[in-house]
């Protein structure tokens, strides 16, 4: 393998891990190290540089370009708040239920009234009627603090 291959593909993987990337969306991916090089798969798996890259991508303090780290961190809030808009979304939804409920009741206990009052005004109404005539034994009596 050539030289300037392997210069182009370690330059390309470099500027990849600095997070500044020429052509391709900045993932650390050997798809985006090939276009950011301008060499072939087969040319990137011939050269020395792809065992040191695999290497030094799977030993587990090595720095991944902040870019990498900036999307695994868009992926975990996107998944939070996913999982909050559904939490949001089922109180909601409880909250309508209840108010729905309240609204029956509501509308149950303004119908009993309505009835009550309207018993109490017949009564009213018969009560009166039938008094007709009929003095009460104490209206006229003074209650004990009038004296």
């Amino acid at each position: 393998m050539s030289t300037d291959t392997d210069s182009k593909i370690r330059q390309a993987f470099e500027r990849l891990m600095l997070g500044r990337p020429e052509i391709s969306d900045g993932t650390l991916t050997v798809s985006n190290i090939c276009t950011e090089a301008g060499v072939s798969r087969a040319s990137y798996y011939r050269s020395a540089q792809a065992g040191a890259i695999k290497a030094l991508l799977k030993a587990p303090r090595t720095q991944r370009p902040e870019t990498d780290e900036l999307r695994e961190q868009i992926k975990q809030l996107t998944r939070a708040e996913r999982q909050m808009r559904a939490e949001h979304a089922a109180e909601v939804r409880d909250l309508r239920d209840t108010i729905k409920t309240y609204a029956n009741q509501i509308q149950v206990l303004a119908l009993r009234t309505a009835q009550l009052e309207s018993d109490n005004q017949r009564l009213h109404n018969g009560a009166a009627h039938a008094l007709d005539g009929i003095t009460p034994i104490n209206a006229h009596r003074p209650g004990p603090r009038q004296r």
